[in-house]
């Protein structure tokens, strides 16, 4: 009987053990565990090591790093008809362990789907000029909705960034003309304005002179001193408006008859 007593004891001492150390887990920092008692939700446990009763309660691992996730290139027609490849990257986490498990049967992958199709339907409602030059504006309209609609999955999306726009030769070259002119419109733009403010420079000066007619003949003396200090062979010499008005004027009258002293 007591080697019969000895085998018993020994046999439970193995079994328990056996079942201590099946009822063991250890969750790291970053890990949480949800636990399932007969089927039913029960607790969220860890970090550190729990126990989980065979047999009775079942435990699922959650991560709660944040999550890279590549959404792939999706074929887009923008507001204004033109057809795109974009791709994206997804930025997330899960902040709810209970319910990332319970209300969704696979949080990674509906996550990417939903990033997928968010994807086209907020860009369809753009045109190409905007996904190029306001990519901070469209990632932000896409986080924002993606965040709203995985919250009652406990899935937290903290960021979404639009990696790349392919677009085919012909649009590419487009694309080119368009900014070529639209650098010649701004370079005859500046130009135009340059002409203005010189116009504008000049008829103040004009009035300026226009009120003191000795400041007109300081700078005709102003002028030759600039003209003397240069060494060229070429001398300008300004001569007053109203001096060459008056000679072509005795030129073009016709000669008066003789008085009758001369006669």
């Amino acid at each position: 009987m007591i080697p019969n007593l000895d085998f018993i004891f020994s046999s439970l001492v193995v079994l328990f053990l056996a079942l201590l150390g099946g009822s063991l887990r250890i969750l790291r920092e970053y890990e949480r565990g949800v636990i399932f008692m007969l089927g039913r939700f029960w607790k969220v446990k860890g970090p550190g090591l729990i126990i989980v009763i065979p047999g009775i309660q079942q435990m699922v691992r959650v991560d709660l790093r944040v999550v890279t996730m590549d959404v792939p290139s999706q074929d887009v027609i923008s507001r204004d008809n033109v057809s795109v490849k974009v791709n994206a990257v997804l930025y997330f986490r899960v902040i709810n362990p209970e319910r990332a498990i319970i209300q969704v049967e696979n949080y990674f992958d509906a996550t990417s789907q939903l990033a997928q199709t968010t994807l086209r339907a907020v860009l369809g409602k753009h045109e190409l000029d905007e996904m190029l030059a306001e990519r901070e504006k469209l990632n932000l309209d896409i986080q924002q909705i993606l965040d709203a609609q995985t919250d009652a999955w406990g899935v937290k999306v903290t960021n979404v960034e639009i990696k790349h726009i392919d677009l085919n030769e012909s649009m590419i070259r487009a694309i080119a003309r368009q900014a070529e002119a639209e650098r010649e419109r701004r370079a005859k733009i500046i130009h135009a304005e340059g002409e203005k403010q010189a116009a504008e420079t000049l008829l103040a000066a004009a009035e300026m002179l226009a009120k003191q007619p000795m400041a007109m003949q300081l700078r005709y003396l102003q002028t030759l001193t600039q003209i003397a200090g240069d060494r060229t062979s070429t001398v300008v010499f300004p001569v007053p408006v109203e001096l060459m008005n008056l000679l072509g004027h005795k030129i073009t009258q016709p000669e008066s008859p003789e008085s009758p002293a001369r006669r």
